[in-house]
């Protein structure tokens, strides 16, 4: 016998949607949805907004490089081999992405905390005169803990957004590497409000403190999030990821208008803390989006439990009668088990290591899920990495020496901090524009990436040859340039490599193809910018010219030929790059020219624990769906 349960009356009607509640703030105000906002897939966002927003302490190493130069007796190369092992600190991220393979995300955040507050600190110490002064290697083995903490804060943050929104990677990546472009011009900003801008070593202790204080405040709530079953829902939307751009678009105007501002004004100690006051309201206002967004899961959820059938009641005959409650909702059907086999997993490799030697020279098709040795080995990840080591070790050369080419070029102190938040903000600008356009025109005209990259490195080459001509005035231009160019080539290259070798093993993948950046660093700014730059520095003392005296082996170079061959060479090796970054395009033109997202919305894939619903709407087993009412299953 059955009977249906939702028919209390011979007129009882189907049962409709529940109507939307007048009032938003008895839900919002509610302790459940303040749960619901804290443990969802967005605020995990937002959390990583603020972790990245505050990870990009290397990029402001030039505004206190100066300080590190003359209070410890550095000349240029030594300076840059600093630089350099920051640098390499930056993006050697191969250990942070290993260690997030087989642990959550928020021991990599804590772990990257603590090194970022041991080294930074250290350094402030040494700087500050609190501690004798280290050697050299001492001084970059601190620069290089403090800056490998970026990478950890990288991998912690940016890697779980990308594995929870597959389908926006390329959005997911320009924006979270955009707030990333903009901390220098934040920390900034931050300094003067802090500390009034007198000190360069307060700007160190500043560095050393605000990255862990803030990984340390959202180590718990950046963690994956299993993907939906259901596609197409609030909880997987792209429109969040615009209001985020917008109000990031609203936060860089109002930095460079604060820039601009104090260029013209002299600003007081109390006016640098009234203007901080709107920084810090936009960079809060991200967690608005996320209520809003959440609100509207909230809605989804409640009408999608009020269009479920009504449950029926079974009465079952027996030698013991009891009554059955079940749905008459068909359940899914199962998807046939994919044959292929999937590529052997880490541990499986730790086990039988030469199975995976036979197998990295097989890879699959592109776009599958590779193996770590299958992709280090590949043609397309060595042409992507030697196109990257031309393109990022030369914008990065520029960036990490723009207070000494600046003082080169003779403008004053002031400007030079001014340089180093117009990078910044172009920093941004190159992040989420290669992001969010690269995304556009791939969905819309199958345009490859790669040779968006190619257009990039093209660009480079004019902030490059402002630099080495040393035309007058152009330094703001150049700053420009580079500052968009470096920060156009991180979504592109991390977007290619999520594309091309799969998500499996992205958080390895990631941190290898950033540590491109050491390499050119390395070869472009200490081998060659470090030595030619004290070269000319004492060919102009040894004739008389401009030498810094009482400080150490310091040596001043004053003038156009300080640069100028240096960056006629970066020149040149980022014009080899771009060539290089052709022979991926020609790779990989056919891959892009179909629909590489295909089996994320398909579904494809999307068993595991990347294809379960939400806690609350996980299906439930059978035995949960027929329920004795006499406390028994049936």
């Amino acid at each position: 016998m059955v009977f249906d349960a939702g028919a209390g009356s011979a007129s009882a009607s189907p049962a409709a949607p529940p109507p939307p509640s007048g009032n938003p703030f008895r839900v919002i105000l509610t302790r459940r949805f303040a749960r619901q906002v804290v443990t969802g897939r967005w605020f995990t966002v937002f959390a990583s907004l603020l972790v990245m927003a505050a990870s990009g302490a290397t990029y402001i190493f030039s505004s206190y490089s100066g300080t590190l130069k003359t209070s410890l007796g550095y000349d240029q190369r030594t300076l840059n081999t600093v630089s350099f092992f920051k640098d390499l600190g930056a993006n050697l991220g191969v250990f942070s992405g290993l260690i997030n393979e087989v642990t959550p995300p928020w021991v990599v955040l804590a772990m990257g905390a603590s090194m970022n507050l041991f080294g930074y600190l250290m350094v402030y110490l040494a700087v500050s005169g609190r501690t004798a002064r280290p050697p050299p290697w001492l001084v970059c083995l601190y620069m290089f803990v403090g800056a490998n903490s970026q990478s950890f804060a990288n991998t912690g943050a940016l890697v779980t957004c990308v594995k929870n929104f597959p389908e926006s990677r390329g959005v997911v990546i320009g924006i979270l590497k955009g707030f990333v472009g903009l901390s220098g011009a934040i920390y900034t900003q931050l300094y003067l409000a802090f500390y009034g801008g007198h000190d360069s070593q307060s700007l160190i202790l500043l560095i050393a403190w605000l990255p862990a204080a803030v990984s340390a405040l959202f180590v718990h709530t950046i963690r994956y999030m299993p993907y939906p079953r259901r596609r197409g829902g609030q909880e997987t939307s792209s429109d969040p990821f615009f209001c985020f751009l917008y109000l990031s678009i609203a936060l860089a105007t109002l930095l460079l208008v604060m820039i601009v501002v104090q260029q013209q004004v002299t600003f007081s100690r109390s006016a640098y803390t009234i203007a901080a006051a709107p920084l810090l309201i936009l960079l809060f206002l991200p967690l608005g989006v996320v209520t809003k967004q959440e609100y509207k899961i909230h809605r989804e959820r409640e009408l999608h439990a009020a269009l479920l059938p009504p449950p029926t009641v079974t009465v079952d005959g027996g030698e013991t009668p009891h009554v059955q409650l079940s749905t008459d909702a068909k359940k899914p059907e199962q998807s046939p088990p994919r044959t292929s086999s999937p590529p052997p997993s880490s541990s499986s490799c730790m086990a039988s290591f030469g199975s995976c030697v036979k197998t990295m020279f097989r890879p699959p098709a592109r776009g599958e899920d590779y193996t770590i040795l299958q992709a280090l080995v590949s043609v397309d990840m060595l042409v992507l990495f030697v196109a990257s080591i031309c393109g990022v070790g030369g914008t990065l050369t520029a960036i990490d020496n723009m207070g000494q080419i600046g003082q080169s070029l003779g403008y004053p102190a002031k400007s030079i901090h001014t340089f180093v938040s117009l990078i910044s903000i172009w920093n941004y600008a190159g992040r989420v524009a290669a992001g969010y356009a690269s995304e556009a025109v791939l969905a819309k005209y199958r345009v490859p990436r790669p040779l968006l990259l190619t257009g990039v490195l093209l660009l480079a080459c004019a902030g490059h040859l402002l630099i080495a001509l040393g035309v007058p005035q152009s330094l703001y231009a150049a700053s420009v340039l580079t500052g968009f160019c470096f920060g156009a080539q991180w979504p592109l290259v991390f977007a290619i490599i999520s594309e091309v070798f799969g998500l499996k093993y992205y958080s390895t993948l990631y941190n290898f193809g950033g540590m491109a950046s050491p390499v050119g660093s390395y070869i472009l700014n200490v081998l060659v910018t470090g030595r030619l730059y004290d070269a000319e520095a004492a060919r102009q003392a040894s004739n008389g010219g401009v030498a810094a005296a009482g400080v150490g082996r310091d040596k001043v170079c004053l003038g156009v030929e300080c640069f100028k061959r240096s960056f006629l060479i970066i020149t040149a090796a980022t014009v080899f790059g771009a060539l290089v970054s052709l022979v991926l395009v020609w790779r990989t033109w056919s891959f892009y020219r179909g629909d590489i997202y295909a089996r994320f919305r398909d579904g494809v894939g999307g068993e595991g624990p990347d294809g379960r619903l939400p806690v609350d709407q996980q299906p439930r087993r059978p035995e949960e769906e027929s329920t004795a009412v006499n406390g028994r299953k049936g």
